[in-house]
């Protein structure tokens, strides 16, 4: 068994290339359609996927992003979002591998079908139950609103993409519940259903090889971190150091 430490942003690169390697994006890639919906991890996953097709030149993570979670310091609108959203590029639509720069999940939802993929972050993950929510600023339930009727009434794949370190304790339902009833103060909270991806399946998709969260936090940039302990045959413990050791130096995500 190995052990290796990773920042929050070594965890969204590496989350990063697992999707790039799922069979199911790959083949919606090549013949189907991709929504990359804005965020910062999924700011990761677009670069890797439009590296793939060859279009990844004029993609910039700076302003991939809606909502957005800032130190109290630095506030957002009551929506989470920047007071000023100039710049926003719209998601990345891929379809039959072309990226159509400036459409958004709004614009494509209902022309989706079965097979094609939605790539949407999340705010919580339960590791326990396996299943992930989503901070909701807007009225009408912002991205995830427009995604589900996708998901549920044309089986439309829905992977989620999402970091250790937003995991949280406790029945995620109830969790939900208590936030959402009238009265409360604060964005709202959306379970959701789809295929969750941490960096432990992103380690098991990529290597073969089984991670298990032992640890977490640091200081002087270790904040958020998480620690691993790998275990596997020695060939899959090495590709995985090796993997975990070329994301390390992933830099943080600033504005």
């Amino acid at each position: 068994m190995k052990q290796f430490f990773l920042t929050p942003a070594a965890g969204k690169r590496l989350i990063a290339k697992a999707i790039a390697k799922h069979t199911g994006v790959l083949s919606a890639l090549r013949g189907g359609k991709v929504v990359v919906v804005a965020g910062t991890t999924n700011g990761l996953v677009a670069s890797e996927l439009l590296e793939i097709i060859g279009q990844a030149q004029d993609f910039t993570r700076r302003r991939f992003f809606r909502g957005i979670v800032l130190p109290p310091a630095q506030r957002a609108t009551e929506t989470g979002m920047l007071a000023d959203n100039t710049g926003f590029p719209g998601d990345v639509v891929i379809s039959d591998g072309v990226w159509q720069k400036g459409k958004t999940i709004f614009d494509v939802a209902d022309s989706l079908k079965e097979n094609d993929v939605i790539l949407k972050g999340a705010n919580a993950v339960s590791l326990e139950s396996r299943r992930a929510a989503i901070l909701i600023g807007d009225s009408r339930a912002g991205t995830i609103g427009a995604s589900l009727p996708a998901y549920y009434g044309r089986r439309v794949r829905l992977i989620i993409p999402v970091g250790l370190e937003k995991r949280i304790y406790g029945n995620i339902d109830e969790l939900a519940a208590a936030v959402n009833e009238p009265g409360a103060h604060g964005p709202r909270l959306m379970t959701v259903p789809g295929e969750i991806v941490t960096e432990i399946e992103a380690i098991a998709m990529l290597t073969g090889a089984c991670a298990r969260l032992i640890a977490a936090g640091g200081v002087a940039g270790a904040e958020g971190g998480i620690r691993l302990a790998i275990s596997g045959t020695p060939s899959e413990e090495d590709k995985a150091l090796t993997l975990l050791r070329s994301v390390a130096g992933e830099p943080a995500f600033t504005l």
